[in-house]
């Protein structure tokens, strides 16, 4: 007996409406999307915070200090 196996990678529309289907009607992934809403909000609030200020200059800066330090711990400050 032979089983012919075919697999393609272009998404099956009647699949997908299946899927979309059961998300609208379906309650179990709500809290999941609420957090991710909650979780993006929060992005979102943050950066339009941080945009007009110089912490992205200072946090590239620091960045850097890392990587150098891990790169070569000679180039480091003891700190103390």
């Amino acid at each position: 007996m032979r089983v012919k196996v075919t697999a393609t990678l272009e998404p099956d529309k009647e699949g997908f409406m299946e899927l979309f289907r059961r998300l609208v009607i379906e309650e179990d992934g709500q809290g999941l999307v609420e957090y991710t809403l909650m979780v993006l909000l929060v992005a979102l609030v943050f950066w339009v915070a941080i945009r007009d200020t110089k912490i992205g200059d200072q946090l590239s800066t620091s960045w850097n200090q890392i990587k150098s330090c891990l790169a070569d711990t000679s180039s480091c400050g003891t700190g103390s």
